[in-house]
């Protein structure tokens, strides 16, 4: 069977994109390189020339989450209940990204294009966090903590928008 010409004119991020999808519905176990090429229209090796490999894949996926995670703290500005509740903002609205970036085993954790965004986001949340290490790791395990108990649908009777009900979890750190 011949492949349909490629037209998406750039291949990279119609793979990372229909792998995102792929995630949000089925879990990143479920992504294939020959399964994105056929949902591209694209040959089966065309992935592999872009990726090299699924770990490949899901390292560029990585990046992309620390790199929009940096981003979205960095606007939140200084305070650290803003900064909070953009983190879980962000980890329900990119769930996708969210899993792939916090299950190192599954990517290239090593690889220098996911550390330098990884390493961004860090510092944009140690920068609104309390300056003890300990008190820094509290306010980043309620937040993440958070984020994951709804995105597993743990949270029931709290509401459907989760930065609304996680602001007055985060509260209760700065009091």
């Amino acid at each position: 069977m011949r492949q349909q010409p490629y037209h998406h004119g750039d291949l990279r991020r119609a793979l990372l994109t229909e792998a995102v999808t792929v995630i949000g519905e089925s879990g990143p176990h479920a992504v294939s390189l020959r399964d994105l090429a056929r949902r591209t229209g694209v040959s089966h090796a065309a992935p592999q020339h872009h990726f090299g490999d699924k770990a490949g894949l899901l390292t560029a996926i990585a990046a992309e989450g620390f790199e929009l995670l940096a981003r979205s703290l960095e606007s939140a500005g200084d305070d650290l209940l803003d900064a909070g509740v953009a983190y879980v903002r962000f980890a329900t609205s990119h769930k996708a990204h969210f899993e792939v970036m916090f299950t190192p085993a599954l990517y290239h954790a090593d690889s220098p294009e996911v550390a330098a965004p990884r390493e961004r986001a860090g510092e944009a949340l140690a920068a609104r966090a309390p300056k003890r290490r300990e008190a820094r790791l509290a306010a980043w395990s309620i937040v993440h903590g958070f984020a994951t108990l709804w995105l597993s649908g743990a949270l029931t009777d709290i509401g459907d928008d989760p930065a609304a009900a996680a602001r007055p979890v985060i509260r209760l750190l700065l009091r």
